[in-house]
């Protein structure tokens, strides 16, 4: 009894040791992944964008994070349907932005 009790305990954690290794192998493709995604993003906006205008972005990243992502998505998507045909200058990605970002309403209170 206390045999097969010893067994079924060593076989449970040697199943819960391989669920375990597999459960980091999956982990380390989809981080190594990421980084590659990553990295094709970097190459693509590089290659179709103006230093100023990286920078900016950039600026824009670290103060709005999903903000900056939506941009650069947009920019990438503007390339992949082959309707950008030069380099994204400053002037340019603000105007793209200003259509991002929603209008701000301005609300005023009159006392009365």
């Amino acid at each position: 009894m206390d045999e097969e009790l010893e067994n079924l305990k060593k076989k449970r954690l040697q199943e819960l040791q391989q669920q375990a290794a597999l459960q980091e192998n999956l982990e380390e493709q989809q981080d190594e992944q990421r980084k590659q995604f990553e990295e094709q993003k970097k190459t693509i906006l590089r290659s179709i964008m103006t230093n100023e205008a990286r920078q900016r972005l950039g600026r824009i990243k670290m103060a709005r994070a999903e903000v900056g992502e939506a941009l650069e998505n947009q920019l990438i998507m503007l390339t992949q349907s082959g309707q950008l045909k030069n380099k994204i200058n400053d002037e340019q990605l603000r105007k793209l932005l200003q259509r991002i970002i929603p209008k701000k309403r301005d609300i005023k209170i009159k006392r009365r």
